[in-house]
């Protein structure tokens, strides 16, 4: 069963958070009218209004009915609700009963996996494409990654992905890029089972299991923990030749270490029943004090660095892509509206759970990156 094109209907589901609501900018921007859903119809008039008189939608993940009715077959739906792991399942669900294709903005290895190892061959079934991930959590990686296989040729055995911040106008931080959601979800992380690409297959392993280091070019040689992604799944369809994926996040800089004894620690105390319930609470309660995210100005002030390594066999490196471009939040909106209005217009390029570049096409995904300043430096 195919199904392909869509109705050319939106639908942004959590449009009033932070990222969703620089996500409803760029679609309007990008000259599409979405429908703008959440829980509260007050500020979604609000923004509805100011965005030219959008058409809302009231649903809460409490209610997966009311979820389910945002969307009938064909529609796209945009779920930037989280954290994944607990709050994004509705969302998902509503996709898959209703036929309608699905982006998130998720960067949580769990949920990812969920979505590509259970969720995919149902949506196959249905004819849909699902598309999580589809933010700076792990769009850019996937594109550095292909770019550098595509380079590499048919003796690649092995590639190594690592996301780092780099200054941007008036110097940068990992606060200036992170909102109390985010922070939220890289705590979680560290208590939650992760993965890799290993001998071929995707295998269980603890977050931040191990760290490795890049050279960013000007920015100097960084740390980054391990972490489960979406490129564990998406790379290995590109080149079959690949034995390894490794990707790594370079956020915490000389804590990098720290954090693996952290995780290694996490994954002996969370066997007491409770202890994990506990830390995934302390998560919960990080995001309802948070502010929201990064306004314009603190988002200038940091930029993304992505770098990706392909190596043979014997561990020559046979090809090195580094990609520079803006802030995550701004990347996250602008790939989730590109993303959302190909799919609308029917540009997937296939069915099921999906990556970017299986997705859409490499020189499609380059192309729409370099529109937002994503580059190779």
């Amino acid at each position: 069963m195919t199904l392909t094109t869509a109705s050319g209907r939106i639908v942004l589901f959590g449009a009033t958070g932070h990222t969703g609501d620089l996500t409803a900018r760029e679609l309007v921007r990008r000259g599409m009218r979405p429908v703008l859903a959440g829980r509260g119809r007050g500020r979604l008039e609000l923004l509805a209004k100011e965005l030219g008189g959008l058409e809302v939608a009231v649903a809460d993940i409490s209610d997966p009915a009311s979820v389910a009715a945002l969307v009938d077959e064909g529609d796209v739906l945009i779920s930037t609700v989280g954290p994944f792991a607990r709050w994004g399942e509705p969302a998902l669900e509503a996709a898959l009963s209703k036929r309608a294709h699905y982006l998130d903005s998720t960067g949580e290895g769990s949920f990812i996996r969920h979505v590509f190892e259970d969720a995919g061959p149902r949506a196959q079934a249905a004819g849909v494409g699902l598309l999580t991930a589809m933010g700076y959590d792990w769009v850019p990686g996937n594109l550095a990654g292909a770019l550098a296989l595509r380079d590499a040729g048919v003796q690649a055995r092995r590639v190594r992905i690592g996301y780092f911040i780099a200054a941007g106008s008036g110097g940068g931080s990992v606060s200036d890029a992170m909102s109390g959601g985010t922070r939220a979800s890289a705590a979680g992380a560290l208590v939650e089972p992760a993965y890799a690409f290993r001998g071929g297959r995707v295998v269980t392993e603890r977050g931040a299991k191990s760290v490795a280091r890049f050279d960013t070019g000007s920015g100097g040689v960084k740390p980054g923990i391990s972490v489960g992604t979406s490129e564990h799944f998406t790379l290995p369809r590109l080149a079959p030749s690949l034995q390894d994926v490794e990707v790594y996040l370079g956020w915490f800089g000389p804590a990098s270490r720290p954090m693996q004894a952290f995780s290694a620690g996490a994954a002996l105390i969370t066997k007491v029943p409770g202890v994990r319930a506990g830390i995934s609470a302390a998560a919960s309660r990080l995001v309802k004090g948070s502010t929201g995210g990064p306004d314009a100005a603190a988002r200038a002030r940091s930029r993304s660095l992505i770098v990706a390594s392909v190596e043979d066999d014997r561990g020559k490196e046979l090809s090195r892509v580094l990609l520079e471009g803006p802030n995550g939040y701004d990347l996250t909106a602008a790939f989730i509206a590109w993303g959302a209005e190909r799919t609308a217009t029917g540009g997937l390029k296939g069915t099921g759970a999906l990556g970017p570049v299986d997705g859409f096409g490499l020189d499609e995904l380059e192309a729409a990156a370099a529109q937002y300043g994503l580059v190779r430096a």
